[in-house]
């Protein structure tokens, strides 16, 4: 079942509880976080980046998502992460992606809202919902992070962004940033809440691979209804495929190492499903 994550989004909104949105970098990534939400029989989002789609194209990864949400038994929504262009998101548009990010938060203010209007203007006729985001969350996508600032997302600009340009759900900087932490983040889980009381519509968490688990599930009680990991999944399927690797020199067949990176991933994702409540909710 491949849907749009409004849909979801809305249901976690009201029923306080959120959705995990996973980074997919292969068929095998692909196929374990369905395993996973399968398992917890939970809605699923599956994600790539624009650094993923230069690597095979937005059809490639479509069609796998597709493919795996047409066995499925739960909710499964194909997103754009991070769209970095107006072509970029009518891009994965065209390819059939239900959910559409276009980021804009480095631009000013009124590029930002004009730069998502459009693609909300865009996207909406044809029933495809769409992210925005406001602040910034620190890092690079599709790389370690850096010493970037992360300034908060000011609530006010918040609202005033939402009104004027009709996006589905909104990605806010509270403190979180993208690839490996050099400390232990600290996510200001009080703004995310004074947010939500502003702009009425689901939030969206960036950067929570490595963030304690408890620091997301308070996250969730405050308005987070999408919750965002990828470096983390990267780290769980090289680790798997390093670990038969290094216990068997000899081995050259591919499904069998993938195999045991499928396996830490799905594990992984399972164990963050329950984290963000939506365990039981497809």
């Amino acid at each position: 079942m491949l849907v749009t994550a409004k849909e979801l989004l809305v249901d976690a909104m009201q029923g306080g509880y959120a959705v995990g949105a996973f980074n997919v970098e292969n068929m095998e990534m692909v196929m374990a976080v369905l395993a996973a939400a399968e398992a917890r029989k939970a809605p699923v989002i599956m994600q790539t980046t624009p650094g993923t789609i230069k690597y095979a194209g937005v059809d490639y990864y479509y069609a796998n998502v597709a493919a795996a949400a047409a066995r499925s038994s739960v909710p499964v929504v194909m997103h754009l992460d991070h769209g970095d262009s107006f072509e970029r998101a009518m891009a994965a548009y065209r390819a059939g992606y239900t959910s559409i990010m276009i980021d804009g938060s480095k631009l000013p203010m009124e590029e930002n809202i004009e730069l998502t209007s459009r693609v909300v203007q865009a996207c909406h006729p044809g029933g495809v919902s769409v992210e925005g985001e406001l602040g910034k969350v620190g890092g690079k996508e599709d790389d370690l992070i850096g010493d970037d600032d992360n300034p908060y997302t000011n609530p006010d600009e918040a609202k005033l962004f939402v009104e004027r340009t009709g996006v589905d759900y909104l990605a806010i900087g509270v403190g979180t940033a993208h690839g490996v932490y050099k400390g232990v983040p600290c996510v200001n889980t009080g703004l995310i809440a004074v947010i939500r009381d502003m702009v009425h519509i689901p939030l969206v968490l960036h950067g929570t691979s490595g963030v304690p688990d408890e620091q997301v599930a308070i996250a969730v009680r405050n308005g987070i209804c999408k919750v965002n990991y990828a470096t983390d999944l990267r780290i769980a399927f090289t680790k798997g495929v390093k670990d038969f690797i290094s216990a068997n020199p000899e081995a050259f067949d591919p499904k069998k190492y993938c195999r045991q990176g499928m396996t830490e991933v799905q594990k992984y994702v399972e164990q963050k499903i329950e984290v963000c409540g939506s365990a039981g909710k497809a």
